[in-house]
């Protein structure tokens, strides 16, 4: 006996097969399956008698059947660190805009910034037919790295460039971008710096921030040891408690340069409060160049990433390489400083 109840039985009966499409819009099965799949293969007219009749009986295409058959899902995987502030953003939506025009869809996690929860994310995310991914940064358990090419999984980093890392990335060398900046703040007379950074244990775009800092200093013959570096969770809060941290150091750093936007907009604040000038008493640079650079009081100097850019041109690699026209190479992006009002000459240089 059938114990299925008779709202899903009459559901399931009476749910429209390709054949069905066919035959109300007059045209063969090989015809609606080009409408579906190569719509630009059919004449106009035929093409808007067919989706018509798709539409109107409500027609959905066996997903599971038609990736089984062609042996890839068209869909491509990608994790981010957060979801929560904007500096990922307008990347990934590029690399959705291109991906979409070229009939792939994004299933997109976020990964909180932990190692481990990122780990279980790229495991899920082979397990369930992911053609390819983009992950954020070279730092992660090189079992991870052995099982993507075990798969021979098309694996693309973003937001770091290093050809001499096992997987291949693109976008623009962290340590390089932040070295620019921190020779000019060192050319506008600063000698006290201070750092505010994300967490750098599991991040190598931090770290590699951080070192840039040290290298400009360096280069400039001043003690990189001096400078003073604050470890804080992403966000305005936490940019405004490291910033306060920061100056209650003696000496006062005359200038402090941040990870990201996020965290020096915390630390503008932060200065506000204290009765700080921004950029008499301190200047205050951040990186990426987010929208909120520009609406900061006042507006960041900052390092301009070309997210956009970066995210179309992630897409194309890697549906170039699942369409087997190229290999994954590494490809670096240049990043360039705008300055803008919140740095200054350091007190007493003028």
């Amino acid at each position: 006996m059938d114990h299925t109840p008779p709202s899903h039985a009459k559901r399931r009966a009476s749910a429209p097969t390709l054949a069905d499409v066919a035959s109300h819009a007059n045209v063969s099965t090989a015809t609606v399956s080009r409408c579906l799949n190569e719509p630009e293969r059919v004449v106009a007219e035929t093409r808007t008698r067919v989706m018509a009749a798709v539409v109107e009986l409500g027609y959905a295409p066996n997903f599971n059947a038609r990736a089984l058959a062609a042996r890839r899902t068209n869909t491509i995987g990608v994790i981010i660190p957060t979801m929560e502030n904007a500096i990922f953003a307008r990347g990934i939506q590029a690399f959705q805009e291109e991906l979409g025009s070229h009939g792939f869809t994004l299933l997109i996690a976020s990964s909180s910034y932990s190692e481990e929860l990122e780990a279980e994310q790229i495991q899920t995310l082979v397990a369930r037919g992911a053609d390819a991914l983009l992950l954020i940064g070279h730092h992660r358990d090189t079992k991870i790295v052995d099982l993507l090419r075990r798969r021979e999984l098309p694996t693309l980093v973003a937001w770091a460039f290093n050809p001499a890392a096992p997987l291949p990335s693109i976008g623009f060398d962290n340590c390089e971008a932040m070295a620019g900046l921190g020779q000019l703040v060192i050319q506008y007379g600063h000698r006290n710096l201070g750092f505010i950074s994300a967490h750098t244990a599991a991040n190598d775009r931090a770290r590699d921030r951080v070192r840039g800092v040290k290298l400009a200093m360096s280069e400039a013959g001043m003690d990189p040891n001096g400078l003073r570096v604050i470890e804080t969770d992403y966000g305005i809060e936490c940019g405004a408690t490291a910033f306060k941290q920061l100056m209650a150091s003696t000496p006062r750093p005359t200038a402090v340069l941040c990870g990201n936007d996020v965290l020096a907009v915390g630390a503008q604040r932060a200065a506000k409060e204290m009765g700080l000038a921004v950029p008499a008493d301190v200047s205050i640079t951040g990186f990426d160049d987010i929208e909120l650079a520009l609406l900061a009081d006042p507006p960041l100097t900052t390092v301009h990433v070309p997210h956009r850019e970066m995210g179309r041109r992630a897409a194309r690699m890697l549906i170039e390489m699942l369409e087997g026209q190229s290999v994954l190479q590494s490809v670096k992006l240049e990043t360039d400083i705008r300055v803008r009002q919140s740095l200054g000459a350091a007190p007493g240089i003028g």
